[in-house]
């Protein structure tokens, strides 16, 4: 079995690579037989990536494609960069599994709702929202991940959850400080995700549809930022007002899981397994 997962050096995309080909994640198959192979940031640079993306996927032919990688930071500006790799990259890889008729499970967005619940309210949110569009046209299956967290967002600087931030300032002895008026957010732990990309995968045929666009990724619950802190014992204080970014999204909540799929984690159990990971990191 060849899979294909982009962002493989990511976030996500790592820690699902490592599920597969490390802990065997897809059972049916022996280690033996799994051959994973990743496309990262990298491509990007060369002017002609559009040809060898084509190029790798006719070489590599894989058996299934986990589209994980994109730019992920909310306050980019420049729509050339986040177009070409949040959608055009997607359009290529979305035409080539439909001519292969391979699965493909797209990783979108919970930044799709913005701030009134039904239009993205910058950039980002609005490259994942077409491109989920043209995932779906081609017969791709779409993951909405709500708020992500866990081991492996690192590198992830100023897009790392509200826990990993948090929890390193608190570390350096810097002062925590949140948002007013208790925004909440779906937070929804890194194992959760990857599960969720291989029940998609495992279920694929029954979860591929005309009518249905995506799927949620979430906990299910919407939490305040001030029960992260209190988890991870973090003593905080509060921003003035007039920091809060515009286009600021002040709840999120998923409600809309493929069926037979739920969360193992709650916040409690993620965040005590991930402060764990911190304290040893």
């Amino acid at each position: 079995m060849k899979i294909f997962i982009t962002g493989n050096q990511g976030f996500i995309g790592k820690r699902l690579l490592e599920k597969i080909a490390i802990d065997n994640a897809l059972k049916e198959v022996t280690k033996e037989q799994i051959v994973v192979k990743g496309w990262d940031d990298d491509y990007f640079k060369f002017s002609d990536w559009r040809k060898r993306l084509k190029v790798f996927l006719d070489d590599f032919n894989p058996n299934v494609i986990f589209h994980v990688g994109a730019c992920s930071d909310t306050m980019e500006q420049d729509a050339n960069f986040m177009m070409v790799r949040n959608y055009e990259s997607t359009k290529i890889i979305s035409n080539w599994a439909k001519s292969k008729n391979v699965p493909l499970i797209y990783s979108s967005s919970a930044a799709i709702y913005g701030t009134n619940n039904e239009y993205p309210s910058n950039l980002y949110g609005w490259s994942k929202y077409v491109a989920e569009d043209f995932v779906h046209n081609n017969g791709g299956v779409s993951l909405r991940y709500f708020n992500v967290y866990g081991p492996g967002e690192e590198h992830k600087g100023a897009m790392a959850s509200v826990a990993h931030q948090m929890f390193m300032k608190n570390k350096n002895g810097e002062e925590v400080k949140l948002f007013p008026n208790k925004p909440t957010r779906d937070f929804v732990y890194i194992d959760d995700v990857v599960d969720a990309n291989i029940f998609a995968f495992k279920n694929y045929d029954k979860l591929k549809s005309d009518y249905i666009k995506y799927y949620e990724v979430g906990s299910g619950v919407a939490r305040t930022f001030e029960d992260v802190m209190e988890i991870l014992d973090i003593e905080y204080s509060y921003h003035d007002e007039s920091v809060i970014p515009v286009g600021y999204q002040f709840g999120t909540k998923s409600d809309f899981w493929m069926e037979g799929w739920g969360p193992k984690f709650t916040l409690e159990s993620g965040l005590t397994e991930y402060k764990k990971y911190l304290e040893n990191s």
